[in-house]
């Protein structure tokens, strides 16, 4: 077996690659030992996922929803304590830290009473841009190609061996590409709930499929609670996503065609 990523023989490699990170909430979308080597795995974790991770508008959500890291922490997040003091809230899985002491986040309103103020935190952020995002994106979107061929006999190697997928392959392990443009948009509230087939009401992570467009383009949609992220598969280039949400009236593809509980029409 080859890499996806640098096309080394990756038979010894023993680490599993967690398409969407773990510290986003996955623990079902893996790929085997091997199919990204032990070196491109380590790479991606420390110079494409935690960029993404670490960055404004990722942190901000992680802290809202309260995501851990691999190691049980959450991003803190900086407010203010009206009339004007800085606050740093770190967030515990079974409640808020506030400074160096782990409250009960109905203690929050008597400790800020108690300062005479009015904690506050942003509203929100900006939504990911740049190439921190493209080159995330680039590794997840040959990831998910791959997933669809780990099965089959020679599907990996194939993947790894097609010169069509060189540029975003390149791109997610070298950023080949100064500028590669991408799609963020929100298409749902991130605390939305979906009603299932059970009638329950759940709460999406993550969603992902791949994008083929009636001129045969092929795109990663990928989205993180309702954020959701587009990447052409074959270059550097963003414009026909955006003409084939124009012609289907902006509906997002991981839902086009589908009711609420995702079931066809």
């Amino acid at each position: 077996m080859r890499c996806l990523f640098c096309k080394a023989d990756s038979r010894g490699s023993q680490s599993k690659e967690h398409i969407i990170p773990e510290s986003l909430g996955n623990t079902a979308l893996v790929l085997p030992p091997g199919v990204v080597c032990d070196r491109c795995n380590n790479y991606f974790s420390r110079e494409v996922e935690k960029p993404f991770l670490e960055s404004a508008g990722i942190v901000f959500l992680r802290f809202r929803q309260r995501i851990p890291s691999k190691r049980g922490l959450i991003p803190p997040m900086f407010g203010v304590l009206k009339p004007g003091f800085p606050a740093l809230a770190r967030m515990h899985l079974k409640g808020p830290l506030v400074g160096d002491i782990l409250v009960h986040p109905q203690a929050i309103d008597h400790i800020v009473a108690a300062n005479g103020g009015e904690l506050i935190f942003p509203a929100g952020a900006p939504l990911p841009c740049g190439p921190v995002v493209s080159r995330f994106l680039a590794k997840v979107a040959l990831e998910t190609m791959a997933q669809r061929f780990v099965d089959h006999e020679g599907g990996v190697d194939y993947l790894a061996n097609e010169p069509q997928l060189d540029s975003i392959r390149n791109h997610a392990r070298r950023r080949t590409e100064p500028d590669w443009p991408v799609n963020v948009r929100r298409i749902y509230a991130e605390n939305h709930r979906w009603i299932d087939q059970q009638g329950a009401q759940v709460q999406v992570l993550h969603e992902s499929d791949i994008l083929v467009t009636e001129t045969n383009e092929y795109y990663l949609i990928l989205a993180l609670f309702g954020l959701e992220f587009a990447i052409n598969y074959g270059g550097a280039e963003i414009g026909g996503y955006r003409d084939w949400l124009s012609h289907h009236g902006m509906v997002s593809p991981l839902y086009h065609g589908k009711n609420e509980h995702g079931d066809l029409r």
